[in-house]
């Protein structure tokens, strides 16, 4: 498998292809709330490019309206970032700076991973739009051929996606990325049928994210504890988690 092409995998028209340089400053003025995100930004970007936009006259899908948010179009973006850089943060910036859904492939050396995050109006600032919930991210294979990967690339190409509307599609792959994640830990790939298919896998990765984080700061804890006692308790307790991780993963 040759190394992961976002234009590739989506599938995309020629009639969307953009591929332009995106200025530092942008993102800066546009997705930098502290001294700090801005100092990320300049420091941690090596390039960022707009690939694609997606929009209802170039891919023949119509735009979506309601009081929460408007998608009138989708942006499909690369960032390289350098060595040492903010990798969750920068693509939290980055998601956070374009008023538009973005999907966004992030290099850092030779780990790409794809990151959506919805949007919506935002409740203090007219015209503005924040997050609408977490960024949803993955790890992808780049030039490493296996079942999970082969099906996720096909999973991804827009004509596989929903096509009723924008906000859809997007959703459309945001549960594709959630397919992925959930592969990995049960080792199926499984798109998900309906829209309570995908809601419920979405919490169920959630809660697993959250118990396996638990387990590991646990674990740690437990190689450091002296006390025989506590480490009884330390052991009752990761036993108790372990139990819960294994409920949710048959969730997946």
């Amino acid at each position: 498998m040759k190394a992961f092409d976002p234009i590739v995998a989506l599938a995309l028209p020629d009639s969307v292809l953009v591929n332009r340089r995106v200025p530092k400053t942008l993102l800066i003025e546009n997705g930098a709330p502290t001294a700090a995100d801005k100092r990320r930004i300049r420091e941690g970007i090596e390039e960022i490019r707009w690939l694609a936009v997606l929009k209802p006259t170039t891919i023949g899908i119509a735009e979506y309206r309601d009081e929460v948010r408007e998608y009138i179009e989708i942006a499909v973006l690369r960032s390289v970032l350098r060595p040492g850089a903010q990798t969750e943060r920068l693509t939290e910036l980055v998601h956070r700076a374009v008023p538009y859904p973005v999907l966004l492939i992030t290099y850092q050396g030779d780990k790409p991973v794809l990151s959506l995050a919805h949007k919506r109006w935002s409740q203090g600032e007219v015209g503005k739009t924040v997050l609408d919930g977490d960024v949803v991210q993955t790890p992808i294979g780049n030039g490493c051929a296996n079942e999970l990967t082969t099906a996720f690339y096909n999973a991804l190409a827009i004509n596989r996606q929903p096509r009723t509307t924008l906000h859809a599609l997007y959703q459309g792959w945001i549960n594709t990325v959630h397919t992925l994640r959930a592969a990995k830990v049960t080792g199926k790939f499984s798109i998900p049928t309906s829209a309570k298919e995908a809601t419920d896998r979405a919490a169920a990765l959630q809660k697993y994210g959250h118990l396996e984080k638990s387990i590991a700061d646990l674990s740690a804890a437990a190689s450091k504890e002296k006390q025989i006692a506590r480490q009884v308790d330390i052991n009752l307790e990761l036993q108790r988690l372990r139990n819960d991780r294994d409920a949710i993963r048959v969730k997946l």
